[in-house]
């Protein structure tokens, strides 16, 4: 009895972790067909290929060399992380509790 449903829980491990593959990329190193892929050029346009890969969208790499002094210090620091900046305020704290004493009822 025990040797006849070995086999169905092993395969039903195996079909669980065939599951996998829908929450990750699929592990292959050579896809059997071309997917439709749209690729963004540095200048902002668009070409649609097909890509040996499913990947929605391929975007190049920016060319600094290409640009001007003044464009690239500007990529330069957008990609620094910003500071923060720490405002603090300082309270000024006169309270005199003294003042008050003779608004309080005695029991």
């Amino acid at each position: 009895m025990l040797l006849k449903e070995m086999p169905q829980m092993l395969q039903q491990v195996r079909t669980l972790s065939s599951a996998t593959a829908v929450v990750t990329r699929l592990h292959r190193s050579v896809y059997c067909r071309l997917y439709p892929t749209v690729v963004v050029q540095p200048d902002g346009s668009t070409i649609n290929i097909r890509y040996q890969e499913p990947r929605k969208i391929i975007k190049l790499p920016l060319d600094l060399n290409t640009l001007s002094e003044s464009a690239r210090k500007a990529r330069l620091e957008a990609r620094k992380p910003r500071k923060k900046v720490k405002i603090m305020e300082e309270v000024e704290d006169n309270f005199n509790a003294k003042k008050y004493m003779k608004f309080i009822k005695k029991k």
